[in-house]
């Protein structure tokens, strides 16, 4: 550690609200730190990122009752992480830092954006192109109060999940266009980001009815808002809580308006 790069205290200490104390972490794999993921042990990984989405995805009776509905969602995160850890069992954990109190504020912040920008773009599709809803989300009015609870709690490792759904391709890119293309660090990042915001975009086609402009458009720009997070901060702790924040207010929002409308 040189004398310009911050202590772990000073990381995790402080109020300020600043993009500044973030600068000086970096990305891990993409460059050899902590450890060089080779071409071939990134298929790996994205492999074991489908194989976990896959499970998430898979027909609901392969899993019965009420609590069964845990297991998809427990092992879209186990299953990815698995294969970070076959391939580096030393430095898996990079992915995640210690989350401080401005780490929360940083949350707030993308989350009001990301609503700010997802209304914004899904009144533009919904009335140009029409907008399908999501079965799951739709069907939460019909809940009981227990299962909309279960529902709740389901969604907290499933939405982490998305993020590893989303950020281990991410560092994936990154890797290739640094390493591979020549393409300075910057660049990468950004390429990155746009693709694996068409890919997250994608894996939603099925649960939209395959509506492209809205799976493109309205997932895929949310998750550029919601992928900053983890670009600034470098923990996808704090990129799945903004992510987990920004779900429940639009799961209780249509909770709210479904008892607006029988009232």
């Amino acid at each position: 550690m040189t004398e310009n790069q911050p202590t772990p205290q000073d990381v995790a200490g402080g109020d300020r609200i600043s993009w500044l104390e973030y600068k000086d972490r970096d990305f891990p794999f993409y460059n050899g730190s902590p450890i060089y993921i080779t071409a071939a042990q990134w298929c790996f990984i994205l492999v074991m990122v489908a194989l976990g989405f896959a499970l998430l995805i898979a027909p609901i009776t392969l899993f019965h009752g009420k609590f069964a509905q845990f297991i998809p969602a427990v092992l879209f995160v186990i299953v990815p992480l698995a294969g970070l850890y076959i391939v580096t069992p030393k430095h898996w954990t990079a992915l995640f830092r210690p989350i401080a109190g401005r780490d929360i504020l940083w949350m707030l912040v993308f989350v009001l954006l990301n609503i700010v920008v997802s209304f914004a773009v899904g009144i533009l599709v919904s009335k140009y192109y029409g907008a399908s809803s999501n079965p799951a989300i739709a069907e939460l009015k019909n809940f009981s109060d227990i299962d909309r609870l279960l529902f709740y709690l389901k969604t907290l490792p499933q939405l982490v999940g998305e993020e590893i759904l989303s950020i281990l391709p991410f560092l994936a890119l990154l890797t290739f266009f640094y390493t591979q293309t020549n393409t300075g660090r910057t660049r990468a990042v950004v390429y990155a980001w746009l693709l694996t915001a068409l890919w997250f975009g994608a894996a939603h086609l099925p649960t939209y009815d395959w509506n492209f402009v809205q799976c493109f458009l309205v997932i895929g720009s949310a998750r550029l808002i919601l992928l900053l997070p983890y670009i600034m901060t470098k923990n996808l702790w704090i990129s799945s809580g903004a992510h987990i924040m920004n779900d429940w207010i639009f799961f209780s929002l249509t909770i709210f308006g479904a008892s607006l409308s029988q009232s």
